[in-house]
């Protein structure tokens, strides 16, 4: 079995959307400034994430993805075969060819694959969560707001000064030795 950089990637990103989200939908540019991945990317993904039924969307300002199922029933093996587009009857016909192969290592090989796609069915989205909390991960509510400039009140207009023109029509007028 090969585990991607995609893959990889949408485990980091499925964690990052169950360590946040609470009551409301996370955006898709929050997690990419987080994880330093490209929001289009992302976009793919979660693409197929949605498709998988792993997470839901929400349109319109304030929306996001939200996971479709709780942190405990998702495991990291559902999320990497829904990325890879692979379907677990894909992956026990790649280890059933594994098998087939006429090399002296081709059990070896499948064994592995076996193993390693059933320890990713044993890790769910809820083990990598506590993960993070252990090593002090805290997920804010909201990304810190920048400090908002006061509002200066309107200015007031300036008034015209007595003697002083308040044009260009009214400078021209002026004798020249006065605009000294």
């Amino acid at each position: 079995m090969r585990i991607t950089t995609r893959g990889q990637l949408a485990v980091s990103a499925m964690t990052d959307l169950a360590l946040r989200q609470k009551m409301r939908p996370v955006a898709l540019s929050t997690i990419s400034a987080r994880q330093g991945t490209s929001l289009s990317y992302l976009e793919q993904l979660f693409s197929a994430l949605r498709r998988a039924g792993l997470v839901d969307s929400t349109r319109g300002p304030g929306g996001g993805y939200t996971l479709a199922r709780n942190t405990d029933q998702i495991s990291v093996a559902e999320i990497i075969l829904a990325v890879e587009n692979l379907k677990s009857d894909d992956m026990q016909s790649l280890t059933g060819q594994a098998a087939q192969v006429k090399s002296m290592t081709g059990e070896l090989w499948s064994t592995f694959n076996a193993r390693v796609m059933d320890y990713l069915q044993s890790v769910t989205l809820k083990d990598l969560v506590a993960q993070q909390h252990a090593k002090g991960v805290v997920a804010e509510d909201l990304a810190p707001a920048a400090p908002r400039a006061k509002l200066s009140a309107k200015p007031r207009p300036l008034m015209a000064r007595v003697g002083v023109p308040n044009s260009v029509f009214a400078l021209g007028s002026i004798p020249v030795l006065q605009r000294r």
